[in-house]
């Protein structure tokens, strides 16, 4: 299983990692996502050791970057990656982005090696449109157990989301409070006012109900125990609609779009 409430390590700058992923952990986070990108695998190795909690009650994510996609390269990257991590498995390896040039099928047959030998107790992809999803099922024979894809309230990405649903890939939600742009939104604010939580909280809310699972990023320790205390209140289907509402499509996009994604 996979925590739905995670925490994520995008921008954690390298020397505040240790300190903001044991914050993270003390708060009862236990999925913690990471990246070879992101430069801070071995601080958040370093957190996972010094928390004194059992390896079988976390959950790692990590991820193969752009110029690993090569069968070669990625065993040696994936093998760095742990390296850093001290860690003997990581529970979820994913193929980051679905590179126009690069052979993914050929990656996520790779990747499936790693988990046949338990080295990756699940593997998954990330920012896959469907057509990428397709093309993984009509030449492998291995689905997705995560596609990470961009999704908030201002970018639902609900086409890639049902995709997702009916072929049982979990969906997980990067960017969920859209790197800050929904907070100060005129119908979120009121809902959170009304419910005396903090806009942040609600958005949280508003994609555990919806099945996504997330892990919003902080580095400040009040907003780190804030963004897990969301479990104490539920939205209604009226509220639910209202945030779902604001959908713009791909102008509501944060980052990317995998479609138009440059080379490596």
């Amino acid at each position: 299983t996979i925590p739905q409430l995670g925490f994520g390590t995008y921008q954690v700058e390298t020397e505040e990692a240790v300190a903001t992923v044991t914050k993270a952990l003390e708060v009862g986070y236990r999925h913690i996502d990471t990246a070879a990108l992101y430069g801070n695998e071995s601080e958040v190795g370093e957190a996972l050791r010094n928390s004194g909690i059992s390896r079988e009650k976390l959950y790692v994510t990590t991820k193969l970057w752009n110029d690993k996609h090569k069968p070669e390269d990625a065993r040696k990257a994936f093998e760095a990656s742990l390296d850093r991590l001290g860690l003997e498995y990581v529970d979820l390896y994913l193929i980051h982005w679905p590179v126009p040039s690069s052979d993914y099928v050929a990656t996520w047959r790779t990747l499936k090696e790693f988990k046949e030998d338990g080295r990756a107790r699940s593997i998954g992809v990330s920012n896959f449109q469907v057509a990428h999803l397709e093309k993984l099922a009509a030449e492998t024979d291995v689905v997705p157990t995560v596609n990470q894809i961009e999704a908030h309230p201002y970018f639902l990405n609900d086409e890639v989301r049902r995709y997702n649903r009916e072929h049982d890939i979990e969906t997980e939600a990067w960017s969920p409070i859209a790197q800050g742009g929904v907070l100060d939104d005129s119908t979120i604010t009121p809902i959170a006012q009304s419910l005396n939580k903090t806009p942040a909280q609600i958005v949280l809310r508003w994609h555990i109900q919806r099945g996504d699972i997330i892990f919003p990023k902080s580095a400040t320790p009040s907003r780190i125990e804030e963004n897990f205390a969301i479990f104490d209140f539920e939205l209604s289907k009226e509220k639910m609609n209202k945030i779902s509402s604001l959908d713009k499509g791909e102008a509501g996009r944060t980052g990317p779009n995998p479609d138009e994604l440059d080379e490596a």
